[in-house]
């Protein structure tokens, strides 16, 4: 257990002996917050416990504060405690403790921070599921790489982890892509056309598919019965398209267990099922649908249709399942999908949306509600846009014109680790841009060259000892860290004692950014640390003439490197030993 998870278990216990001896009949710990303060001046570790007991004690918080210190004076961990403004309690620890955390760092490398809060508890995390109608353009990006990087840190925190992506193989949209690629056919064939249809994919890709199942077939489609020829360009359209995504999903390090095709629940009767069980409990009706007042949406119509009672689950309005010809909507297969979710017995579902779906996220937990008796377990995480900018203009992008980045050509100019950490510097609902010519730029402006050059440069450190003092790693395994007394030596050092909360804190909010914030923290007070020491030998990384110094120096600078590398790895970044 690091200082600070110690630090509030010992607060906690504290508080529990508090309300004994007060009869207290109820105190909740949940929110009490031990940190590193924002104003060094008022210590190493801060807490607010006693605002929070001051609640349920029903006395001022100072005065708790007051009591609670009283207690934590008897421990040896603390140098000294104080009281700040109107009841922050502000500590100094005894600085073998942070030594310790040092020395666990060392010795549990990529463990260090790995807490079972999941405790083996089954989490589905849906993520970057564009409809398969093309190459995945760097829009879908944002979501694929957020969702694969909660999905990391969740089983690192001990949860049993679900990656899973929907295809949307059903519907207009797929009906449009083999039309198009029929009529692209068609033309390779001899056939001609004086205007191509506008609602159909004009985009290269849609020639190239042509071209493989001309390839594949030569003239055979040509006169074939209708529905024959729509079975198979179907099949070859989505086949083609899924494996392009999963090539491009695999370039952005983005990995699935589980693919699920939307048209399975069509052909296996599964969202007839789901309407009966809404049906069974009375979450339906049939009736007319009010003009939506900002926008007309597809499925609206002015007609008698069969609703979903949504607003009896917290939905602003109801919602319609079946269309004027017969065919469900895509919200009924949303249901049958969603059902088949619960039934695989999962503690918890996130499902992750791009921001054109942010007016979905009320009648989908309704909808979880609805099949789940009453029960929510459903997290919809929203990804708001990435404005990508070239040029310094932002570029604009749609699959149905044709006009767009993929994801592959990004990569290409990027690199995947710069593409995956740039987007995981926001947070997911922020809406950022990204400047494809900035994010090549070798500066500190940079977020990820900053963080991965000081990667490097503390390799650079360990290789550079090695040369000058050979044996100076045999002692690093025994150095007296004691003598790292200096305050830049010791912000450093509490600073990578505070990984294994900030993991926890990340999980638990589900918010992979706060990492990737956190490794530009540590970046910045190693690089700092390095400067200094450029125009003070005192402060040297490497002092020739004091091996012992330069073996604890060297045991700081290893623990900086395996934080910043066990953190790069938990977002999907490949940690460079040089550059």
């Amino acid at each position: 257990m690091n200082i600070y998870s110690l630090t509030r278990e010992k607060i906690i216990n504290i508080i529990t002996k508090l309300a004994k001896e007060n009869d207290w009949d109820e105190t909740n710990t949940q929110s009490i917050v031990v940190e590193i303060p924002n104003d060094p001046s008022h210590g190493e570790i801060s807490t607010n416990a006693a605002m929070i007991l001051a609640k349920y004690a029903r006395r001022a918080p100072r005065d708790l504060a007051v009591l609670i210190t009283e207690e934590l004076k008897q421990d040896k961990t603390f140098r000294e405690i104080k009281i700040a403004g109107g009841g922050f309690i502000n500590l100094i620890v005894n600085p073998e403790a942070w030594y310790n955390e040092i020395k666990a760092i060392i010795e549990e490398k990529d463990q260090y921070g790995k807490i079972n809060i999941g405790k083996g508890l089954t989490v589905n995390v849906e993520y970057g599921s564009p409809n398969p109608t093309g190459p995945m353009h760097i829009g879908h990006a944002r979501g694929s790489i957020y969702g694969d990087a909660l999905a990391s840190l969740l089983a690192y925190v001990g949860y049993d982890v679900t990656r899973e992506f929907y295809a949307n193989d059903a519907g207009k949209q797929i009906q449009k892509l083999v039309e198009s690629i029929y009529i692209r056919y068609l033309e390779l064939c001899g056939k001609y056309f004086d205007d191509f249809p506008k609602d159909c994919y004009p985009a290269q890709y849609v020639i190239d598919a042509a071209k493989e199942l001309k390839k594949q077939y030569s003239y055979q489609l040509v006169d074939v019965d209708q529905q024959k020829k729509n079975d198979i360009i179907r099949e070859f359209a989505i086949e083609r398209m899924m494996d392009t995504i999963k090539k491009s999903l695999h370039s952005l390090g983005v990995k699935h267990d589980i693919f699920f095709y939307e048209s399975l629940l069509h052909k296996e009767n599964k969202i007839a099922e789901a309407i009966k069980l809404l049906e069974e409990q009375q979450s339906l009706y049939r009736g007319v649908l009010e003009m939506p007042k900002k926008q007309m949406t597809a499925e609206w119509e002015e007609r008698e249709q069969l609703l979903f009672k949504s607003t009896k689950y917290g939905d602003d309005l109801d919602r319609p399942l079946q269309k004027s010809d017969g065919s469900w909507t895509y919200f009924a297969a949303e249901l049958a999908y969603l059902r088949n979710k619960i039934k695989r017995g999962f503690h918890e579902l996130i499902l992750v949306l791009g921001a054109d779906h942010i007016g979905y996220q009320k009648r989908i937990e309704a909808a979880c509600m609805a099949l789940n008796n009453g029960k929510n377990i459903l997290d919809v995480k929203l990804c708001q846009l990435v404005i990508f900018l070239k040029d310094g203009a932002p570029l604009k992008m749609s699959k149905r014109a044709g006009q767009f980045l993929t994801v592959d050509q990004v990569v290409k100019i990027v690199g995947k680790d710069a593409l995956r950490f740039m987007i995981l510097t926001r947070k997911n609902d922020i809406v950022m841009e990204f400047d494809l010519a900035k994010v090549k730029e070798q500066s500190k402006d940079n977020p990820v060259f900053y963080v991965q050059y000081a990667n490097a440069r503390g390799n650079s450190v360990i290789n550079n000892a090695k040369t000058q003092i050979p044996e100076i790693i045999n002692k690093m395994h025994q150095a007296d860290l004691s003598l790292l007394c200096h305050e830049q030596e010791m912000e450093l050092i509490r600073l990578l004692s505070y990984w294994p909360r900030q993991v926890e804190i990340a999980a638990t909010h589900h918010e992979p950014h706060r990492i990737a914030f956190f490794l530009q923290n540590i970046a910045a007070k190693f690089h700092s640390f390095w400067t200094v020491g450029k125009t003070n030998e005192d402060l040297r990384f490497i002092v020739p003439e004091n091996s012992s110094l330069t073996a604890a120096r060297l045991t700081l600078v290893q623990a900086t490197i395996n934080i910043i590398s066990s953190g790069l790895e938990l977002l999907g970044v490949t940690p460079l030993k040089n550059m």
